[in-house]
């Protein structure tokens, strides 16, 4: 689970990711097989309490590491 100031950067790694896709929120959560209303309620904040596997799930879904979604910036580029 993410601590408090993880958060944040969280939420905007996983806009930016998904924006990078070309996804909207209902098609990215629909490509992973989630609840669409889950998933806008995760990217707004409003979904502190992710367990590990929700992380783990989302990393897999754009193809990368855990730490890679965790981390504050990255320039990679898929």
């Amino acid at each position: 689970m993410p601590t408090p100031r993880l958060l944040p950067q969280l939420i905007h790694r996983l806009k930016q990711l998904r924006k990078r896709a070309g996804l909207t929120q209902e098609q990215f959560a629909e490509k992973i097989g989630m609840s669409y209303k889950y998933y806008q309620h995760l990217e707004a904040g409003r979904k502190p309490d992710l367990r590990l596997s929700t992380i783990e799930r989302l990393a897999r879904a754009h193809r990368i590491e855990v730490s890679e979604l965790l981390a504050k910036d990255s320039s990679r580029r898929r």
